[in-house]
């Protein structure tokens, strides 16, 4: 008898045979705990801590189990009492810290951090709703609140806590944590989660809106509150402030254990800001030091700017946060004080008024405090570090060269292999190995089948069960119809306009108006969406009712069904995640160039065997370099043009749909009959409106070519041997996306972690 068998059956007081999934869970929880907590620690001198406002983390058992090593004997002993992990994994809720890339990101750099025995934990909040979960009511999206915390959940108390002082008030945090184990490790380190006692759910009354001045009350309810109004932008500085104040606080009190006499703080921890919503650390970090360590203001400037890193996640000029000093000092006057000294120093050094902390109108600018008072500043990907140097934060890059550097992102395999992927991760340990788990690179070993027809067909049927997989899924947990046969066309990512979406549905118009009149594709093509609109995104949520509205028509049609099917996954997550991206076929990597800084959904499909679809934006670029251009389908103005085009203001997306019939046709599809009838018909407009008076993400510019490339695609999926070719290239050249190779160069060339 095994000892998860023996621990389970003495705690439960029955065999696993009798044991209902959720009995089976419960003690899985505890086993994996129970095994956690004999792990040691990572205690390296210099420790870093890695703030970031959102961690999602996904479901953790089949993680920690893989990471632990025991997955499959586990997986085996559960078949032998009659038992399926995966019914088993069914029972656990997914945590709901995060909402897309920035979040997965973080929770793929804590994996490989302690995967690389690296002294580094995550920090952020225990949000209790998250971000919201999404349902579809009329064809639209709606939100609820996504609860989540359980008695029973990976969380472990502490009785850690801080009191984080605000204007009016002091409110006192608890910590919790959540183990993250490295594989193959005999060391963990935490996920750092810090929350406040007596969040009242009561305060929720329509949907996710609730009382934002009820601080004492709702301040870890919601991930990004709305911020439409007021009290929801000073929600978010209460909320960024209380991360930041425990972070520097936790941060002290451990380099303090270690030895640190705090003069030498820089040498015991390292920050590294993720985006802009943890800046505030810095000039906590200079209050603490001042205020309750006497230490001078100059020698705390000088040791917080030796221990600082900021990672820039976008070029998006309204996600470089810019709070008015009147906000901050309705929350936070006591920082706003060490903030207007920072300025003071930046203005002695620099008159440029492009660099300095507090503009003109008295905002404070986030991203220009971090990048003056880091050791670091980084792109997540070559193109984007390139376009931050060159461009966007040119005037930095003239005083500060030596700070900026790129850190291409990257996933963890573990995961998005081992797991989401397992009978092509043990497919390809029958023709490599497993080296690749410790050393993605190794991937690099099936090159060697690149043309092996033998190889293609085995990766064909691993594809095919994995559609198989996926209908399963979402017939069962969303209630959709998925043709196993059909080439599956995937987009899954936060709706924005940049990532251009509503190109994709522009596509799906002009292919049912093509099968309308009689151009029947050679097979069937099953386009997916994924992803949730923020509440107050109104144009995101238009494109996402006119996605639906699509679905509705085009899958009852029965002239169009047999060949075009529309889904819009509810409520995706990394669950969804996990199940959609084995299945792929195309991956839609169709951003405006220039606008994603790197994305990591990309990285995830190529390792899974599906072929890009995307501008040479974001990582993109590298995939293509890796993989090679004739191995990814490439479309659209490059990011040079892009960049002139809003310099001088000479984009007009109406000449684009005047002179175009195709483009015509799809955008007054929009406001067809047909649809209206289906939808809202103010909606549609206001989307119909926007894309040929505005269209700020120039969806039309590329639209043309987009649809012919994809074409291209479609056609040659039909030889399946120069596709599997590309399939197997792809796979091979994915491993430098591996999260531990990206860890392994942040703490090489910026964090020094020994």
């Amino acid at each position: 008898m095994s000892t998860f068998t023996t621990f389970a059956e003495t705690k439960l007081g029955k065999t696993l045979k009798e044991a209902s999934n959720e009995e089976i869970y419960l003690s899985l929880l505890d086993f994996v705990k129970e095994e956690a907590s004999h792990k040691e620690k990572n205690t390296a001198k210099r420790k870093v801590y890695y703030i970031s406002a959102e961690f999602l983390i996904g479901k953790l058992l089949s993680n920690n189990l893989i990471n632990l090593g025991i997955y499959k004997d586990i997986k085996k002993e559960l078949e032998e009492a009659g038992k399926s992990i995966s019914e088993i994994e069914d029972v656990e809720l997914e945590p709901s810290l995060g909402n897309g890339g920035l979040g997965r990101l973080a929770s793929c750099f804590i994996d490989s951090m302690s995967t690389l025995g690296i002294n580094g934990e995550g920090v952020g909040l225990n949000y209790h709703c998250g971000l919201f979960k999404q349902v579809f009511k009329n064809n639209q999206q709606d939100a609820e609140p996504n609860y989540w915390i359980e008695s029973d959940s990976w969380l472990v108390p502490t009785d850690i806590s801080y009191d984080v002082p605000f204007k009016n008030f002091i409110l006192k945090s608890r910590l919790d944590r959540i183990d993250v184990l490295g594989y193959n490790r005999n060391t963990k380190n935490y996920l750092n989660l810090f929350d406040i006692e007596g969040v009242d759910y009561g305060l929720i009354k329509d949907g996710i809106s609730f009382d934002k001045t009820e601080i004492k009350k709702n301040l870890t309810l919601f991930l990004y509150p709305d911020d439409s109004d007021l009290n929801g932008e000073l929600l978010r500085i209460y909320q960024q402030y209380f991360m930041v104040s425990n972070a520097a606080q936790l941060l002290i009190d451990e380099a303090i254990e270690r030895g640190s006499n705090l003069h030498d703080l820089a040498e015991y921890a390292y920050v590294q800001i993720n985006d802009t919503h943890p800046s505030m650390v810095i000039p906590e970090l200079i209050r603490l030091l001042t205020e309750k360590h006497t230490i001078s203001f100059e020698e705390a400037v000088s040791i917080v700017e030796q221990m600082i890193g900021y990672t820039n996640h976008t070029i998006l000029a309204e996600a470089l946060e810019k709070w008015p000093l009147d906000y901050l000092n309705e929350v936070v006057p006591h920082l706003v004080l060490i903030i207007e000294k920072l300025n003071e120093l930046i203005k002695a050094k620099y008159n440029d008024s492009r660099v300095q902390i507090i503009d003109e109108s008295g905002r404070v600018h986030m991203a220009h405090m971090d990048i003056h008072f880091a050791t670091s500043v980084n792109g997540v990907a070559a193109l984007h570090t390139d376009i931050l140097k060159n461009s966007e934060l040119k005037a930095f890059y003239d005083i500060y060269p030596d700070k900026f550097n790129n850190k291409t992102n990257g996933i963890t395999f573990r995961r998005w292999l081992e797991f989401a992927n397992q009978d092509l991760a043990d497919y390809i340990k029958e023709l490599i190995g497993d080296d690749y788990l410790t050393d993605a690179t190794k991937l690099e070993k099936l090159l060697a089948f690149a043309d092996d027809q033998s190889v293609h067909q085995h990766l064909s049927a691993i594809k095919h069960q994995n559609k198989l997989a996926l209908k399963r899924y979402l017939k069962d947990n969303k209630g959709i119809d998925l043709d196993e046969n059909s080439i599956i066309d995937t987009q899954i990512k936060r709706f924005h306009e940049y990532k251009r979406q509503q190109m994709n549905a522009l596509y799906v118009i002009h292919k049912y108006l093509d099968i309308k009149k009689g151009n029947l594709p050679k097979r069937k093509i099953t386009v997916i969406f994924g992803g949730k609109a923020a509440p107050a995104y109104i144009i995101a949520q238009d494109i996402i009712h006119l996605i639906l509205c699509l679905s509705e028509l085009i899958n009852n049609d029965p002239q169009v069904s047999p060949y075009l099917n529309v889904h819009l996954v509810e409520n995706y997550n990394v669950t969804v995640a996990e199940h959609l991206i084995p299945a792929t076929d195309i991956s839609e990597q169709i951003s405006l160039a220039s606008k994603e800084a790197s994305g990591t959904g990309n990285m995830k499909f190529m390792l899974n065997g599906a072929l890009t679809l995307g501008t040479m934006d974001g990582a993109n670029v590298e995939i293509a370099e890796l993989a090679g251009r004739y191995n990814i389908y490439t479309f659209g103005k490059d990011s040079d043009t892009i960049i002139d085009l809003y310099a001088n203001g000479s984009y007009v997306s109406r000449d684009y749909y005047e002179n175009n019939e195709l483009i015509k046709e799809a955008v007054d599809f929009i406001v067809s009959d047909d649809l209206v009838s289906l939808g809202n018909k103010e909606r549609l407009e206001r989307l119909y409106q926007e894309l040929i008076n505005k269209d700020w993400f120039m969806t039309l510019i590329d639209l043309d070519e987009y649809v012919a490339i994809k074409e291209q695609m479609l056609a040659d999926y039909e030889d399946q041997e120069k596709w599997m070719t590309k399939v197997v290239n792809n796979i091979a050249k994915s491993g430098f996306f591996s999260s531990d190779r990206t860890i392994e160069q942040y703490n090489d060339e910026i964090w020094h972690s020994n």
